[in-house]
């Protein structure tokens, strides 16, 4: 597609930015939890249907699709996921989560309001491209299970008998405590595979001051939370990356009380399946041995709670889109940077369709605040990271730029009107 035609596309993006940022205030002032997201969903549909798409609710629960035919050409399909997060905000601002212990702590009304943006920009500008582009409202990101919910729920059928018509591509952004106005990107693995898992160790419970007539599943616990430690130390190896957290660990009512069980759960971020497979492992090895080594009554029980595969950008696709990316924002706002340990269920979109995916980061915090924790060396210390209670992106200029990256990717794949 020619810059001209582009730019025409883009050209209504300023008219429109006061009602995108009005979308962004609101959908962080009422954020809603995964497969909860009614009112988002609500809104994300009202606007397709203003824009001309064929609008479809209710996919996986509470995701929604629009589908806008256009001529012969490849089928695009950008995706922006909608939920929020069990976090309470402690940001401050006039607009503000007015929903107790729930906040869009990750960005994703971000993302919901650019995708909005970006597919009016593109109906309006139709007569320049030609193809089919499919948008997709997910929910369920944070826990694992939206995008696996839609395509079970018939998102792409066989023979054309898909709620959606099978994309060719599957193009998606999040928005990251990166300077605003700057674009990131990772080849091949761009995000981890995530495990996590709930482990049960059951002990003998008794009388505090009695402890040689119980089995302390607390010590047990807590010992194997120690063991953790060494599995990346000693049994990944350097080339390798592996990450291992412990993030709840909850037994016992009462000071005085030995508890019966302890309940540990964890994160696992790989990005290699063998890796993988040693790390889950190892972890199970290490819960038997210390339940055996403890004396337990029995073995501990381990539950999957979620998982998320490996995120994998397409080269071609990469390489494609950042031709358009450098075209149009120049080279000097587009970086590469490393793999991230967090993870994604995008890429099961792109699975399921057989299509390949390109997955970018978006910057989103204050390019002033960021440069200057950057040249001090303190990003880690000074900018909030994504699930912050203090992470709300600036909404200039990641609005903008979050709207015109969506629309020039699905452009760069789309055919120029004959």
């Amino acid at each position: 597609m020619s810059d001209s035609a582009r730019d025409t596309v883009l050209a209504p993006l300023d008219a429109r930015m006061a009602d995108l940022e009005s979308l962004y205030e609101d959908l962080h002032r009422h954020p809603e939890l995964g497969f909860q997201e009614s009112r988002t969903a609500a809104e994300a549909a009202r606007r397709l249907t203003s824009y001309g798409y064929e609008v479809t609710t209710g996919i996986g629960r509470t995701g929604v699709a629009g589908v806008l035919r256009n001529g012969p050409g490849p089928v695009v399909l950008l995706r922006a996921d909608m939920d929020a997060l069990p976090v309470t905000e402690r940001s401050g601002l006039p607009y503000a989560s007015a929903v107790p212990g729930v906040m869009h702590a990750c960005g994703h009304d971000v993302h919901v309001t650019c995708l909005a943006g970006a597919a009016d920009l593109l109906a309006a500008g139709r007569e320049h491209w030609s193809g089919t582009l499919v948008v997709l409202f997910q929910p369920a990101e944070e826990v694992g299970d939206g995008a696996r919910a839609m395509i079970e729920d018939g998102l792409f059928g066989a023979d054309g008998q898909g709620q959606v018509p099978t994309p060719d591509v599957v193009l998606a952004q999040h928005v990251a405590p990166l300077g605003a106005g700057l674009i990131s990107y990772a080849p091949g693995a761009c995000m981890a595979a995530s495990d996590s898992l709930k482990i049960t160790f059951h002990g003998t419970g008794g009388h505090g001051s009695r402890p040689e007539t119980a089995v302390d599943p607390i010590v047990m616990a807590a010992a194997f939370v120690q063991r953790l430690q060494s599995v990346v130390a000693r049994e990944v190896a350097p080339k390798d990356r592996a990450v291992v957290t412990v993030g709840s660990f909850q037994a016992g009512d009462a000071p005085n009380v030995i508890p019966d069980q302890a309940v540990v759960q964890l994160s696992v971020r790989t990005f290699d399946e063998d890796v993988r497979g040693r790390v889950l492992a190892a972890i199970d090895r290490i819960a038997k041995a210390e339940a055996a080594a403890s004396g337990a009554p029995r073995e501990p029980e381990s539950e999957v709670l979620n998982t998320f595969p490996v995120t994998r950008n397409d080269d071609r696709t990469l390489e494609q889109v950042n031709a358009a990316f450098t075209d149009h924002f120049g080279a000097q706002r587009l970086f590469g940077y490393e793999p991230a340990a967090g993870s994604e269920d995008a890429g099961l979109l792109a699975t399921a369709a057989g299509a390949p995916l390109y997955y970018w980061w978006l910057g989103g915090w204050d390019p002033d605040e960021f440069r200057a924790a950057m040249s001090s060396g303190r990003l880690a210390q000074d900018i909030p990271s994504n699930h912050s209670p203090h992470f709300t992106p600036v909404k200039q200029p990641t609005l903008t730029m979050g709207v015109q990256a969506l629309t020039v990717a699905a452009l760069s794949h789309l055919e120029p009107a004959r």
